[in-house]
């Protein structure tokens, strides 16, 4: 399983999201918000997106921290 999320410093949401990856013993790539080529990055990806975090598994965008939450509470 590929797990990917987009974070920034300070982003008490993106703590959350990492903490219920963890917990799960999931390990995940994180990119950075900071660097100009995440942006673009995401930008390409989630061109409607407005907010950190955004996650993906497997290719598929499941959204930010409470999406991760729903997606792992319906199994």
């Amino acid at each position: 399983m590929r797990i990917e999320i987009f974070t920034g410093p300070g982003c008490a949401y993106c703590e959350t999201a990492k903490s219920l990856l963890r917990a799960r013993g999931l390990a995940y790539e994180e990119h950075d918000m900071t660097r100009p080529e995440v942006r673009a990055d995401y930008a390409a990806r989630l061109p409607r997106a407005k907010s950190i975090p955004q996650i993906f598994i497997d290719g598929s965008h499941i959204g930010g921290a409470e999406d991760l939450r729903d997606h792992f509470d319906r199994g």
